[in-house]
């Protein structure tokens, strides 16, 4: 009698763990905003002055889809973030500015649900970003063209999933990506802009 009440024990553990996995050939998408946030020290351009670049946020939108059970490929992409830059020296300083595009690629692995409350799911994610940069402007009177270089980088992908519906979830995440970006001033290169952010952010996720 021991043993068959173990067995069915175990079975029904089984049964609760598999449950909670996301099975391969799922589709979720998440729409939500997040907000870049640059590192402290952007870097100093060959002619000494340092860069500051401000924060934004944006909406976002992702997809991914699962190639095997709790192991997904997503795809994150977003509305412009634009982004104020401050370059200083001494008391000098000039105002520049850009728009950049970060669609992200990430593998992902989600872990089965934790006997916590509402089953939290946290994922962690390591993929490639590729930045692109437009509408650069730098306030140094007329006739001066600023150009950021494109940008690919590592990133990584922390996250949890707090399901409150059998195919909806809410979804806080964090996002590390490595932007770095050669500058230019009317066609001189003037040194690398250090922007490597954490992107932080909240989402709406359905499964389908």
């Amino acid at each position: 009698m021991k043993l068959q009440s173990l067995v069915l024990a175990a079975a029904t553990a089984l049964t609760m763990t598999s449950a909670f996995a996301v099975p391969a050939g799922t589709w979720t998408v998440a729409a939500g905003a997040h907000y870049v946030d640059p590192k402290s020290d952007n870097g100093t351009l060959n002619n000494g002055l340092s860069v500051d670049v401000d924060g934004d946020v944006r909406p976002t939108i992702s997809g991914e889809y699962f190639i095997a059970n709790n192991v997904g490929v997503e795809l994150l992409a977003a509305l412009p973030f634009h982004h104020d830059i401050t370059l200083k020296t001494g008391d000098t300083t000039i105002d520049a500015e850009t728009q950049h595009l970060p669609p992200t690629l990430s593998v992902q692995y989600h872990f089965d649900g934790y006997d916590l409350p509402m089953n939290v799911k946290p994922f962690v994610g390591v993929g490639v970003n590729y930045t692109t940069f437009f509408k650069e402007r730098i306030y140094l009177g007329n006739g001066n063209d600023l150009e950021l270089d494109d940008s690919v980088g590592v990133a990584g992908h922390v996250g949890i999933d707090i399901p409150f519906a059998p195919t909806e979830a809410f979804r806080i995440d964090a996002r590390y990506m490595d932007i770095k970006t050669d500058a230019s001033l009317n066609g001189t290169d003037i040194g690398e802009v250090d922007i490597s952010p954490w992107v932080y952010g909240v989402a709406f996720v359905k499964q389908f």
